[in-house]
């Protein structure tokens, strides 16, 4: 995994599962990137071909974490999930939390940030 930090902007690519095997170490490692200059995390799901529910829990510790260690409204991309991954978040309806911008491939299937379901 690689996390990089430039003018406001965390981004983390280079990862293949986010689940219980790794959710905890993920969480760690990215939170301990964030600083109080942090507005936006990129979560580069291209290579991410599993999450479970443990991955889940983990993206959403995340934010809620920065947000509350900052005192304020931090947003979370998730860049182009694989098409799996993407079932997911619509079957969770996680997109109402995070912004997710798709691979142009799948680019009509995933609804804006808080439209209706």
């Amino acid at each position: 995994m690689r996390i990089q930090r430039n003018t406001g902007t965390v981004s983390v690519t280079g990862f293949r599962e986010l689940t219980a095997a790794n959710a905890r170490s993920f969480r760690m490692e990215v939170g301990a990137a964030l600083g109080p200059d942090v507005n936006v995390i990129e979560i580069d799901l291209a290579q991410t071909s599993f999450v479970d529910s443990s991955g889940l829990g983990a993206l959403v510790a995340l934010l809620k974490s920065a947000q509350r260690n900052t005192r304020k409204e931090i947003a979370m991309r998730l860049l182009h999930p694989q098409p799996p991954v993407q079932q997911l978040f619509e079957l969770t309806r996680i997109h109402q939390l995070f912004e997710i911008i798709p691979t142009p491939a799948t680019a009509g299937s995933c609804a804006a940030p808080g439209s209706p379901p």
